[in-house]
């Protein structure tokens, strides 16, 4: 059995959390697919992730328009989510997702991050 997962939102210097601003911007039966992803996220299932490149992972929920959670791991245990969107977006979304983990990691090494 996998090990249980902290899911934790990045928060940006501002104080904006790109994927919580995302998540408030969709539908609700979309809100609970997606909540649902991130419970499964908590329970160690990822059977639904896969790479993208440079730390940063999808999960794609087969839902609507193919939502998607952008997320980098941090350790073994703690999933940073970066952000969402969908299908026909992923190209704008995945490179957001990338430099928001490049931002991440440097704020990380500086001791300045935060999570929601």
């Amino acid at each position: 059995m996998p090990f249980p997962k902290i899911v934790v939102g990045y928060k940006k210097k501002d104080g904006k959390s790109p994927f919580s601003d995302w998540l408030s911007k969709i539908d609700d039966n979309a809100a609970r697919k997606v909540q649902r992803g991130i419970s499964n996220m908590r329970q160690g299932n990822f059977s639904n992730a896969e790479s993208v490149g440079q730390g940063v992972s999808e999960y794609k929920i087969h839902f609507g328009p193919g939502y998607r959670i952008y997320f980098g791991m941090d350790g073994e245990n703690l999933v940073i989510l970066l952000g969402g969107g969908t299908k026909k977006r992923q190209g704008r979304d995945i490179e957001m997702a990338k430099g928001l983990w490049r931002e991440y990691k440097s704020r990380k090494k500086e001791g300045g991050i935060q999570w929601h």
